[in-house]
C-alpha cells in the first residue's frame, strides 16, 4: 500500500489558508471578468446612440461625417391628416459634401427633432405633406452619387405635439460620428 502525500495539512490550517486565497482571487477576478465582458457591449451601445450634442447656431455650418451641415429651414403648421393638437414640421439641411463616400460616412443617418424637455421625434409619413422639390431624405442622399463639393438638400417630415412646437430643435446623427450628434438652433422669428 502506498501513501498519498498532500501539501495541505489540516492540523496546520493549510486548508483555511487556501480557502482565503481562493475567496480573495474570486473578489478580484469576478469584477475584472464582468468589466471585460461588458466592455464590447458598452462600446457598441455608445456607437449606436446619439448621446452627446454639438450645438450649432442657425446659419452656421458644422463639419460632420465628412460633410458640412447647415440648417436651411424649419417650418411647420397644420397640414394633411393630423391628430388634434399635432403639427406637421419639415426640417431641411443644406449639406456640402466633403468625403463622397456617403455610404460609409453617413451610414445610420438619422434626422430628428428634440425639445427642451429632452424628447425626440423621428421622421414620419404625413398624408398630404411631402418634402419640397429637390429635397432628399438621408437614405436617398446616401445613394445619390454626390461628389465632393456638391451641395445637396436633406430633409424630413415630422409629427410633433402642439406643446413642443415652440422649443423643438432639429438634429442629425450619423453612424460614423456617434455618440455625438449635431443639434441646430432654431431660425430667428
Amino acid at each position: 500500500m502506498s501513501t498519498v502525500s498532500t501539501d495541505i495539512d489540516p492540523a496546520s490550517g493549510g486548508e483555511t489558508k487556501w480557502r482565503r486565497r481562493g475567496l480573495v482571487a474570486l473578489a478580484i477576478l469576478l469584477p475584472l471578468t464582468l468589466a471585460e465582458t461588458s466592455y464590447d457591449s458598452v462600446r457598441e451601445w455608445l456607437h449606436g446612440e446619439d448621446l452627446i450634442a454639438r450645438d450649432v447656431e442657425f446659419g452656421q455650418s458644422m463639419p460632420f461625417g465628412g460633410s458640412d451641415w447647415r440648417l436651411a429651414d424649419l417650418r411647420g403648421g397644420k397640414a394633411g391628416r393630423l391628430p388634434d393638437h399635432a403639427f406637421a414640421v419639415i426640417a431641411t439641411f443644406s449639406v456640402t459634401v466633403g468625403d463622397p463616400d456617403l455610404q460609409k460616412q453617413w451610414l445610420g443617418c438619422k434626422v430628428m427633432l428634440t425639445d427642451a424637455a429632452g424628447r425626440r421625434w423621428l421622421p414620419d409619413f404625413i398624408s398630404g405633406v411631402s418634402l419640397p422639390d429637390g429635397v432628399m431624405n438621408c437614405t436617398s442622399a446616401i445613394f445619390s452619387g454626390a461628389k465632393k463639393g456638391d451641395i445637396i438638400t436633406v430633409g424630413e417630415t415630422f409629427i410633433v405635439p402642439e406643446d413642443a412646437v415652440k422649443t423643438i430643435r432639429p438634429a442629425v446623427g450619423l453612424g460614423s460620428e456617434r455618440p455625438w450628434y449635431l443639434r441646430f438652433q432654431r431660425p430667428p422669428k
